[in-house]
């Protein structure tokens, strides 16, 4: 490759890097896999640079390596697997834990005013941001960012007390009683 399409390719990369990172984020989950899926798809196009005419193509083309490249990860991925001639036993998600974590929220969000639930509720639960939710609850986005913050301060602070509540049981007593003893000895 000449000198000038090396520095034409650096330049390319430099501006359009960070809209070719959201791409390979898109393909795979995993935020590194995806940085390693954008630099071996850069690998494979700065070898073909030179026979891309139309450089305003260059993204579509970098998109269909990285699309390409993910396949092929997985093919070999796939081509691991070893068969056995006894399964390994299958974990069986029974939401159960989804459910009891549902609950617990559920019943945590009891403590808060009605307000600081409406707030909390619509800005993470309904995701909406804090304009909406100032405009739907009929208050200013900065009572709505107050609001919040001290929501979630509280919830921390209910979930934390559960926490120790619920050690002090695994561990067969409470506090006062603890105290109680040592007092008595």
């Amino acid at each position: 490759m000449a000198q000038g399409e090396v520095l034409e390719f650096e330049e390319y990369v430099r501006t359009r890097q960070d809209a070719l990172l959201r791409s390979a984020r898109r393909l795979v989950p995993d935020p590194v896999d995806a940085q390693d899926l954008l630099q071996t798809a850069l690998a494979r196009t700065y070898g073909r640079w030179d026979g891309i005419a139309d450089k305003t193509l260059a993204d579509a083309y970098l998109r269909r390596v990285m699309i390409n490249t993910r396949t092929e990860w997985w093919r070999a991925r796939k081509l691991e697997e070893v068969p056995t001639e006894q399964l390994p036993d299958a974990r069986v998600e029974d939401g159960s834990e989804q459910r009891a974590d549902r609950a617990l929220l559920m019943d945590v969000l009891k403590v808060l005013a009605p307000k600081q639930r409406s707030v909390v509720v619509l800005r993470h639960w309904e995701q909406m941001s804090t304009e909406e939710t100032a405009a739907a609850l009929g208050m200013s986005a900065g009572t709505v960012k107050s609001t919040l913050h001290r929501a979630l301060a509280r919830l921390r602070q209910e979930l934390e007390s559960r926490e120790l509540d619920f050690r002090a049981l695994e561990h067969g007593y409470t506090g006062e009683v603890k105290g109680r003893e040592r007092c008595a000895a």
